[in-house]
């Protein structure tokens, strides 16, 4: 089948450097929140949830315009502890995975921590499985939390590092009798968890007219606006995707952004559930990345980066007032030798930090190839994305 690619060049100049002006746009009709200390906890799953709402404005929107960031990296390890610590408490209250045995899985970071965080509360031995992109701190850092880390050592033919992981996964699980997969792509459980999620936004804005979340296994996309449908059935979902991702019927390709986007085709993506999806490139999802550290102090790695690009765009083409909601899955450590390390992003191009020019309007996400930020405005469906 033919494919019409849709690129161009990005500018090659720098984020700006002056500070935000003092008058920096805040969402002026959210509703006031008395100021709480956290309540003292016994163990570190106790501090995952209830995380905080950030104001957004310049220069990832225009001027005097705003979206909401939900803060996930404020989490001991990213969002994905709650689809973890869901999903090993729930298989253990069905008896699937018994008192003591080993969890393994595959992952590109953040489920792998939040993971290690479940072995630890429930006292289950963790294996998990990854590949050679995953940046040395994340490895060391699972490592230190008494996780298990395979590193497989060549892609698929097919379905890429992702499903060489998978692969490694199987062969763990034949060989253990009684070790346990969550199958974060396909287990429900893992939609379940966010239902919190959706909960504490609808309490801390009152309302949420556009929710803006990156797209990688699908459970916290379809969870979190499942939940918030519950309460405002007009909520328009916008997806984000990585260029050269399978998701939404584009071709699979090396993709260099972690954690966003898939290789294979996750069953927890509610592709009914979105009204928009946008495909970000590696480049634009840096110069988010930085112009959120340097003008916000609230940043994280590839799926941050690209889910702040899509919503700043939103905050200046919706009507003032429109609740704009992003869930910012982790935070900006992790990311220190990467999209933070000016040599490691030169020797990969991606050093044309300008803001990006406007996103591409793609027509037919199964015609046309989309290598730089892309959008498709009609309402994408499962025989659309298969």
């Amino acid at each position: 089948m033919h494919r019409t690619t849709l690129s161009s060049a990005l500018p090659a100049t720098t984020v700006p450097t002056t500070a935000p002006p003092a008058s920096a746009p805040t969402a002026d009709d959210a509703p006031e929140q008395p100021g709480r200390l956290p309540a003292p906890v016994r163990t570190p799953a106790g501090l995952v949830g209830n995380t905080p709402v950030l104001c957004i404005g310049a220069p990832l929107t225009p001027p005097g315009r705003s979206f909401w960031a939900k803060l996930e990296g404020a989490n001991p390890g990213g969002i994905k502890d709650r689809a973890a610590l869901h999903m090993v408490a729930r298989a253990r209250a069905r008896g699937v995975l018994a008192s003591g045995a080993r969890i393994v899985e595959s992952t590109s970071g953040t489920l792998g921590l939040g993971l290690a965080l479940a072995g630890l509360t429930h006292g289950h031995p963790v294996t998990l499985v990854t590949d050679p992109g995953m940046e040395p701190p994340l490895l060391g850092q699972l490592r230190a939390y008494g996780a298990d880390v395979q590193v497989v050592d060549r892609p698929h033919d097919h379905g890429g590092w992702q499903r060489a992981r998978c692969e490694r996964v199987a062969e763990l699980l034949a060989a253990e009798p009684g070790a346990w997969c969550p199958d974060q792509y396909g287990n429900p459980d893992s939609v379940d968890a966010y239902t919190a999620l959706g909960l504490e936004l609808a309490a801390q804005l009152g309302r949420v007219d556009v929710l803006v979340a990156a797209v990688g296994t699908g459970g916290h996309s379809a969870g979190t606006a499942r939940t918030l449908r519950s309460l405002s059935p007009g909520l328009r979902l916008v997806g984000v995707d990585s260029v050269r991702s399978t998701i939404f019927g584009q071709p699979a390709g090396p993709r260099l952004m972690r954690g966003l986007g898939s290789s294979i085709h996750p069953g927890n993506v509610d592709h009914d559930a979105f009204d928009e999806v946008h495909w970000v490139a590696p480049a634009e999802a840096v110069w988010a990345c930085r112009a959120l550290a340097r003008h916000h102090r609230a940043s994280g790695g590839w799926s941050v980066g690209a889910v702040a690009l899509v919503a700043g765009r939103l905050a200046g083409e919706l009507p003032p007032h429109t609740r704009i909601a992003a869930v910012f899955p982790d935070g900006m450590h992790r990311y220190c030798g990467t999209v933070f390390d000016d040599a490691w992003c030169a020797a990969r191009g991606l050093t044309a930090t300008a803001p990006p020019e406007p996103p591409l309007t793609l027509h037919d996400p199964g015609t046309e190839v989309a290598e730089r930020w892309t959008r498709w405005t009609r309402r994408p469906t499962p025989e659309a994305a298969a």
